[in-house]
């Protein structure tokens, strides 16, 4: 059978190749006294609320499960904008805001409404790998751009400036960013989006891990900037429902019939039952359980990274938001004769079960000496993985 060109051009989520050899090391040890500890999945160990459950169950009893809108029910658009001026202090209409399945879709339907044939996006590398293949998928060709640490791994105007090309069609940033958990200083992503604008072009921004900001001077949405910015979130991280499959898209008003119309042909609509669940989140009682759940990332981030250091991990920047630790292990490697953060994943994952994402699927600058933690993990996890991995390096 023949493949598309297309396809064959999407590498592999090393992410996910990494996830199914820990699955499989996993059921191996899972009766033995060292388990396996995840701490590669970009996934909070906390799940819906009661009241998120208790209202998709009470979708599913009353029936209403019938398509909804390809754009969502009026009624949660309606929550997501108020929830903007509640949260951020921004004025977000809410016929902009588009219900998706997920924020994979989201990002799908703005490169397929916005990208020709081999215009370029200008992305950081490093960067979340899916983000550049939904670019590939639309036939255009992601641009990665090296940053490093005193850039806190982001991009800036400068650099935005000096890459454009006859080809660029815009830029796709994320803040705070996977795999490295930092964010664009608001003035900074100001500057970004002023070229951009000048150019012509597009700014599109993953803003998913938004409300897991740790610190004010960066907890600020880019829609508070230009309503041409194309803003996309989920409900998996901060509100807890990563297999609801249920994200949102905040688009320019002449944008919007436009999404509609891919939306249509392309998913019908989002989840409905996971779409009646996600109107309970933005409830006083939800709300306070997230607070909650997000200084608790906070703390497990407070603990863990001042523990990676005393164990030869180089965290050259602090995270501001989400649940990510971006540990350079050169220095380990070095020590245990491993030529990168691939190897020394594998090595560490069979000799001390705790399972962490190597570099290799962020980018090519300096990747290999980088490896990504998830800190979604209990802080009982956390404690176990440090304890392990200091038995282990203690012998190098």
């Amino acid at each position: 059978m023949h493949i598309s060109s297309r396809a064959q051009n999407i590498e592999p989520f090393y992410v996910m190749e990494v996830a199914k050899a820990a699955s499989a090391l996993a059921a191996q040890v899972a009766h033995t006294d060292a388990p396996m500890v995840f701490l590669n999945i970009g996934e909070p160990d906390f799940t819906a609320p009661p009241l998120v459950q208790a209202a998709a169950d009470k979708a599913i009893r009353d029936g209403v499960t019938q398509y909804t809108a390809a754009t969502g029910l009026p009624a949660l658009r309606e929550r997501i904008s108020a929830w903007y001026g509640n949260r951020f202090g921004v004025d977000i209409a809410a016929d902009r805001i588009v219900v998706t399945a997920g924020a994979s879709a989201a990002l799908h339907l703005a490169c397929l409404a916005l990208i020709e044939p081999g215009d370029e996006v200008l992305m950081p590398d490093p960067s979340y790998p899916c983000n550049r293949h939904f670019v590939s998928a639309a036939e255009g060709k992601a641009v990665l751009l090296e940053t490093s640490a005193q850039e806190r791994f982001q991009l800036s105007a400068a650099k935005v400036e000096s890459a454009w090309g006859p080809r660029t069609r815009g830029v796709l940033l994320a803040s705070p960013s996977n795999p490295t958990g930092t964010s664009i200083h608001p003035d900074e992503l100001r500057r970004i989006h002023a070229v951009v604008r000048a150019k012509g072009g597009m700014t599109l921004i993953d803003e998913i891990y938004l409300a897991l900001s740790h610190d004010d001077q960066f907890g600020h949405t880019a829609l508070a900037i230009d309503d041409q910015i194309i803003s996309i979130n989920s409900f998996s991280k901060y509100f807890n429902m990563t297999g609801w499959r249920l994200g949102w898209m905040v688009v320019p008003p002449s944008l919007v019939p436009v999404i509609e119309r891919l939306a249509q042909n392309l998913f019908i609509c989002p989840s409905t039952i996971a779409q009646h669940a996600a109107l309970a989140c933005f409830e006083p009682e939800s709300i306070a359980l997230y607070e909650a759940r997000r200084a608790e990332f906070k703390a497990r981030r407070d603990y863990f990274i001042p523990a990676l250091r005393e164990l030869g991990f180089g965290v050259p920047v602090e995270p501001d938001g989400a649940f990510y630790v971006w540990a350079d292990c050169s220095e380990l490697c070095a020590k245990l004769e491993l030529k990168s953060s691939w190897e020394f994943a594998f090595e560490v994952m069979n000799r001390t079960h705790v399972a962490m994402t190597p570099g290799r699927d962020f980018g090519t600058a300096q990747t290999a000496q980088f490896v990504r933690f998830s800190t979604a993990s209990s802080m009982k996890q956390l404690e176990t993985a440090v304890q392990r991995l200091r038995a282990m390096l203690s012998t190098v």
